[in-house]
């Protein structure tokens, strides 16, 4: 019974998680549009507080998952093809999450280099890959 508790907070950590990388290459875009310093700073918190709240959901999401595996046992991950293609996926999508955070901190020293087009898609590019996450995750195709 515990394993379907470790997948149902698998499951909401990631939900979370992924609605806040998300919101946070949106709000990116806001702030390299607008010209105020004021509403500038204003960015720069929503950023921090954002980022400060989804890295523990990050953090959960991480724990439930090696949990469910554990349960599962060495010999089910050893079988598994689509959990390690499922795993290295998932390392870009934390690579992204702190690629996210770089960019706050150029944000936060106003230093920023891109333009709002450029958040514009990188707030879509983790889509096609949490799409393949879920589908590895529930289908098990290999």
């Amino acid at each position: 019974m515990y394993i379907l508790w470790f997948k149902a907070l698998h499951i909401f950590f990631m939900l979370a998680w992924m609605a806040g990388l998300f919101y946070l290459p949106r709000l990116f875009v806001y702030h390299a549009t607008t010209k105020s310093q004021v509403v500038k700073d204003e960015f720069k918190v929503m950023e921090r507080r954002l980022w400060f709240f989804v890295t523990p959901f990050a953090l959960l999401t991480l724990v439930f998952g090696v949990a469910l595996i554990v349960s599962y046992g060495g010999t089910w991950f050893k079988m598994s093809g689509w959990l390690h293609i499922k795993l290295l996926l998932l390392l870009a999508i934390y690579g992204y999450h702190f690629y996210l955070f770089k960019l706050m901190k150029q944000f936060a020293r106003d230093e920023n280099r891109h333009t709002p087009r450029f958040y514009r898609f990188l707030n879509e590019a983790p889509v096609l890959i949490i799409l393949a996450i879920v589908c590895l995750a529930v289908v098990k195709p290999l």
